[in-house]
């Protein structure tokens, strides 16, 4: 379960977040094109399918469907898939404070597969600590049955967007 309170420590289930955790993500109710992940245009959530579903308080939730074309020879997500979803689900809690004012640059993503999925998986993040131009990150991956599926860590430097 991924703990949000920064003092807590994160202990390691195999069970989804509650859904008081769920709650403390402010739901995303913006329809959005397929290229844009909360106000951000990207193409790669175009080519994955990726579904920003919640953002804010520092937090960030982001669903990629299963896609057969993404998947190994067992059928199961593919690691660089699931790699491509975490480094976006992180990013976004580095930016959830406002995120329609920064993009972010991956400075460093460390990714501890647990378990395969073989089926949509969901990214939630939180993010940790944020400095003037760095964030430091954490994650989850956990698919529809609440399975863990995977945990990251990454850092991020924040781009503000007004001054590209």
């Amino acid at each position: 379960m991924l703990a949000f309170e920064p003092a807590a420590p994160c202990p390691m289930t195999t069970t989804a977040p509650s859904t008081a955790v769920d709650n403390a993500i402010p739901a995303y109710t913006v329809d959005e094109p397929v290229h844009q992940i909360f106000g951000l245009s990207m193409a790669m959530a175009e080519a994955f399918l990726l579904k920003g579903e919640a953002i804010g308080n520092d937090r960030a939730r982001v669903r990629m469907p299963y896609q057969k074309q993404y998947t190994n020879s067992r059928g199961d997500m593919h690691g660089g898939a699931i790699a491509t979803l975490l480094d976006v689900g992180l990013s976004c809690a580095a930016r959830a404070h406002d995120p329609s004012r920064y993009g972010v640059i991956t400075v460093d993503l460390t990714i501890h597969y647990i378990a395969p999925g073989s089926g949509d998986v969901v990214c939630t993040a939180v993010c940790e600590k944020r400095g003037k131009s760095l964030s430091f990150v954490r994650g989850e991956l956990h698919d529809d049955a609440g399975n863990l599926l995977g945990l990251a860590t990454g850092t991020f430097k924040l781009v503000d967007k007004q001054k590209i």
